[in-house]
């Protein structure tokens, strides 16, 4: 998270004053208005997440789910399309310069974290959830009226306007 910008959706924690139980984040109507113009949507309609926090030594582990419904468009038609996002939160919290340098060499196994670095006493959990959903949308996505479009001739095929149609469209000149 870059110190320029304010995120759109910011939620500090002090993980020093952790208390049980699951935290419940929601974004208010213009922090999803910001989230959809940062992701490109056409909106956010909700978005719930509720996560539970667990002090590891300096670390702090973050467990739950992120429920959204956003509208994006479809990537071939442009028409909207509603989609629901249910995704596992699974991440971990560590204070600044924990993390392995580029030339140490770990080895990680499918079960660990994602490794989120936070500076000074306090770490953002609502820009994590931010990117949480940001990853769960598909870039890609097509909606009911896409092979009618491609029918109609707005594009030729699903190779056409998949993610490589751009580079092979170079490759023909």
């Amino acid at each position: 998270m870059s110190d320029a910008a304010a995120p759109e959706f910011s939620r500090m924690v002090d993980p020093r004053k952790l208390t049980e139980g699951a935290i419940v984040l929601e974004p208010g109507e213009g922090e999803r208005s910001a989230l959809a113009r940062r992701f490109d949507l056409v909106s956010v309609d909700s978005m719930r997440a509720e996560v539970v926090l667990d002090p590891d030594g300096n670390a702090v582990a973050a467990r739950g789910t992120l429920e959204a419904q956003i509208v994006q468009s479809c990537a071939v038609s442009g028409e909207d399309l509603p989609v629901r996002i249910a995704e596992d939160i699974s991440l971990r919290f560590v204070p600044e310069n924990s993390l392995p340098t580029p030339d140490e060499e770990i080895e990680l196994t499918a079960d660990q974290l994602d490794e989120i670095e936070y500076r000074g006493d306090r770490f953002d959990l609502g820009e994590a959830v931010a990117q949480t959903l940001g990853l769960a949308i598909d870039p890609f996505a097509e909606g009911p009226g896409a092979e009618e479009a491609r029918k109609a001739g707005l594009v030729s095929s699903a190779e056409a306007s998949g993610p490589f149609a751009a580079l092979a469209a170079l490759k023909k000149e």
